[in-house]
This record gives C-alpha cells, structure tokens and sequence, in this order.
C-alpha cells in the first residue's frame, strides 16, 4: 500500500471517529430532553417552539461571530438554492420540534420513544431511496418488523400513532437533507433558525401585547430556563449536523437508539407512564428489528 493510500485511509478512519464522538454527545442531550421540557411544561408547545428559535439564533449568531463564519454564512444567503432546501430542513425541524414538545406537554414520553425507536429504520429507508445504500436481507426484514410493531399500535388502539411516525419522518428526512446539502453545519443551523426567526418573533411579540405570555410573568426559574432553550436545542443540532457530514446514514442510524431508550426509560420509571401489554408487543417487534440490524451492521462492520 502506498503511502498516499495509507494516509487516506488514517483520515478516514479519524473522520469516522469523530462522527461517532459527535453523534453519541448528540443523542446523549437529546436523551435527557424530556426531563428539560417537563421543567418548563407550562409553556403552551407553540410558544415554547417560537422561544427556542428566537433563543437558538441569539446563542448561534455568538458563535458564528466567535468562529469568523460571517463569510461563509453571507455567502450561503446569497444562494436561492441553497436556502430553498434549507427552507425545506427548516419546515422539517420546526415540526420536529412542535410535534415532541406536545408529546412531553400532553405525557406521550412513550411515543416519543416510539418515534425516536422507529427513526433509525426510517434512515436505513431513506438512505436505501435517495443515496442508493444498499440493503441486505436482515436490513429488509428488519423494517417488516418495525411496520408490524407500528400497524399492531395502530389496530390495537384503533388510531394510527401519528406523533410516533411524525417524529421519525420529520427528523429522518431533515437528517438526509442536511447530508446531501453542502453547508457547514454551524452555518446551516444559523440560516434555518434565521429564517424561522421572523414568525417566531411577531408570535411572542402578540403574546406579549395581549398579557398571555409565560416567559418574565411566571418566577425567575422559568425565567432562566426559557432562554436556556436556545443552548439545549442548538449544540445537540450543530453535534447531530457534524456526525452527519463524517458518518453513513446508516451508522447514524445505529447510534440513534440511545435517545429512545434514554426517553423510553424515562416515561415508565420518572414521569410513571403506563406501559401496557400492547405497548409490550408493539415494542417487542420494533426491538426485535433493531436486534436484527445491529447485529448485521456489526458483521458487516467487522468484516
């Protein structure tokens, strides 16, 4: 081997590394989310979507200004391209956002979990669709058993589990989307939170106007945990963005269990969600496609 392809390689292999090092620190904070967003339960879900944006961009534009990104992140404005996929991941992660802060205001933990459960079968899908991944026998079967676990959830309580499904959607697509565009990952974050930033604004300025706001009308707590929002929701983002650019989608995937099951244990330990028999089934098969693909990911990785 000679020396130009060994040194590929090591970079490789570094590259490699540090995706999974940013990737387990971004599922990591998301897996404790649900114990930040009970804190701060009294704020409407809509209002404390408009909050994290406002918040995310006031701590990003410190940071692009602490990096020198001012060129860069210029530069991606002036490409209508550019900003109409990230209008695109801006729409995705706003839903996103909405749909699990409901979930943990209304005591749905559990079906966040089984979203966040679902996500990375959803990457393995998307990744099959759109960057022509090649999947195997147990990754195929993998998915029939996550879409019984899923239609059993469905039959059995006659309602399709559409913040389940909403989750895993939004976020799976917003994570292939920010795989396939160019853009540094800081910069990326900023422009989305940007261009959500004006609706985010008027809203909590009405809200104000009318007396119907929470934040500075509820104690100093509340107070200090609604702009801690911006934080929580922007270093998980910008760590989730890198993996993605070192990482397949597929691997995402594999490192993606540790949120659900961090929220998973949360919803029948801290908050006492019920967990029933037909949750126990509909899990069951969802694990036992997860089981299938980690193991086959493992051999593949090993081989």
């Amino acid at each position: 081997m000679s020396d130009k392809s060994e040194h590929t390689e090591l970079t490789a292999a570094q590259k490699s590394r540090q995706g999974v090092i940013y990737g387990l620190a971004a599922y990591l904070c998301w897996g404790f989310f649900p114990v930040y967003f009970k804190s701060v339960k009294v704020v409407p879900p809509l209002e404390m979507v408009s909050h994290r944006i406002v918040w995310s961009l006031a701590f990003l534009l410190l940071l692009i200004t602490w990096k020198g990104a001012w060129p860069g992140t210029i530069e991606v404005l002036k490409r209508p391209k550019s900003l109409g996929v990230l209008l695109i991941t801006t729409i995705l992660i706003a839903t996103n956002w909405l749909v699990f802060i409901y979930a943990i205001s209304v005591g749905e933990v559990l079906q966040s979990s089984l979203g966040y459960f679902i996500n990375p079968l959803v990457n393995v899908l998307l990744g099959f669709l759109f960057l022509h991944e090649r999947l195997e026998r147990p990754q195929w079967i993998s998915l029939g058993l996550a879409a019984t676990g899923v239609l059993y959830l469905a039959i059995q309580y006659g309602a399709i589990p559409w913040i389940s499904l909403l989750l895993a959607l939004s976020f799976g697509l917003y994570g292939l989307i920010r795989k396939m565009l160019h853009v540094e990952p800081l910069v990326g974050l900023t422009v989305e939170t940007l261009l959500l930033m004006p609706i985010a604004l008027f809203y909590l300025v009405q809200l104000n106007q009318k007396g119907t706001g929470i934040f500075l009308t509820h104690g100093l707590t509340l107070d200090i945990l609604i702009p801690m929002s911006g934080v929580v929701t922007a270093i998980p983002l910008l760590l989730f963005a890198a993996a993605g650019k070192k990482l397949r989608l597929a691997t995402i995937g594999f490192l993606q269990y540790i949120t659900p099951t961090m929220h998973f244990l949360l919803a029948i330990t801290l908050f006492g969600e019920t967990f029933t028999h037909t949750h126990l089934i509909s899990f069951m098969f969802i694990w036992a496609g997860l089981v299938l693909y980690s193991v086959h990911a493992y051999r593949t990785m090993r081989a």
